[in-house]
């Protein structure tokens, strides 16, 4: 559980102290790469919460998602067409949704531990 956050943190500080540039043609290959990485990490989180984490499902699904995202912006590119921006709302709207159900299992748990503490 706690690998993932852990690497999303040092990927984010390798980020801010390095001077690397992307090439302005692969910017929305690489947008969608990073949605897709954040839909399977916050995905990852929730299953874990739910107890239902699968670590060849995460790995699966997070090269999957990747690849099945930059396949379509690469089709969209070639034809001329935004087809990224349905990736784009799809991988977002997965990621809210995500973001929202561990909200409200913090909340559980958190509302389970003040119960044992004040049981009146």
């Amino acid at each position: 559980m706690w690998l993932p956050v852990l690497f999303l943190v040092v990927g984010i500080a390798l980020g801010f102290l390095t001077d690397f540039t992307i090439a302005e043609q692969y910017t929305k290959y690489l947008s969608i790469a990073i949605l897709a990485a954040f839909d399977t990490l916050f995905g990852g989180i929730r299953a874990h919460f739910e107890k239902t984490f699968d670590q060849m499902i995460f790995i699966s699904g997070f090269f999957f998602n990747i690849t099945l995202a930059v396949i379509l912006t690469f089709i969209g590119v070639q034809l001329g067409v935004d087809l990224y921006l349905a990736a784009v709302f799809a991988l977002g709207l997965r990621v809210f949704q995500n973001i929202a159900t561990i909200r409200r299992h913090i909340f559980q748990y958190r509302k389970q531990i003040n119960q044992k503490k004040f049981p009146f």
